[in-house]
């Protein structure tokens, strides 16, 4: 059994792994034998994690990458393929989640995170699955979206939201290209989860059916990782274009 959950020898790339929920996904697909590399819009701290994935016995890398900028996405997967080869499996986590009313919503606001939360991915997927169906051996893709694209909002989350339906959208879209060269493309979303990025973010107060407490609890990061883990795994080698929520029950309630 543990054959399949075993990464060894693969490469895995996670954006925002530097923190959050991203730190649980690095964590797991490192135990699982991935090489991870941490991508991550503040270089030092995707140092630090890939420092502490190493210290831990697991291999690790780390690269700087503005999901906002294409230049910038360009060039840290190139430099990831250098140095690395084809990674075999790419988790799109990066997000960003401040909050403004739909009502007093601005472009810039709205730019923003489309950039970052949708349009980054989409870049991602297009440079490294280049390299994927290059390399020949097929790959996964699992996309980070969020379940409030079922039920598990706030208010001021218009835009945030309008990007991780975009995101689950692209899913389908990269799933049916993708098909024929081996890679799988799957969404996972997670429910509440108390990360530095979700306590800290900007904006009114969080009002509505997203505060209640689920069932079974507020989600940790490593909750959130397994599900991408089993996405990475030859477990799911035939399953493409589904989605798994890691909401804690929220739903049921």
């Amino acid at each position: 059994m543990a054959e399949a959950f075993d990464l060894s020898g693969r490469v895995a790339l996670v954006t925002g792994g530097a923190s959050g929920i991203g730190v649980g996904i690095a964590e797991l697909l490192a135990e699982a034998g991935a090489t991870v590399v941490i991508a991550d819009i503040d270089a030092t701290r995707a140092a630090a994690q890939a420092d502490a994935l190493k210290g831990a016995g697991h291999q690790a890398a780390s690269v700087a990458v503005d999901l906002g900028d294409e230049t910038s996405v360009i060039a840290a997967c190139a430099d990831v393929v250098e140095r690395h080869g084809a990674p075999w499996i790419l988790v799109n986590n990066a997000g960003l989640q401040h909050r403004e009313l739909l009502l007093e919503g601005s472009v810039r606001h709205w730019d923003r995170n489309n950039a970052v939360n949708a349009r980054g991915p989409f870049l991602m997927i297009r440079e490294l699955a280049k390299a994927m169906v290059a390399a020949g051996q097929g790959g996964r893709v699992i996309n980070v979206a969020s379940s409030g694209l079922i039920g598990q909002m706030v208010q001021g989350l218009s835009a945030y939201l309008a990007s991780k339906g975009a995101l689950a959208a692209l899913t389908q879209a990269a799933a049916m290209e993708l098909a024929e060269h081996g890679i799988t493309v799957n969404t996972v979303l997670p429910g509440g989860v108390g990360t530095p990025g979700a306590i800290g973010a900007e904006g009114p107060p969080p009002i509505g059916p997203g505060n209640r407490r689920p069932p079974l609890g507020m989600c940790e990061p490593r909750d959130i990782g397994s599900a991408v883990l089993y996405f990475a795994t030859p477990m799911a080698r035939h399953v493409t274009n589904q989605t798994i929520c890691v909401d804690a029950g929220f739903s049921i309630t």
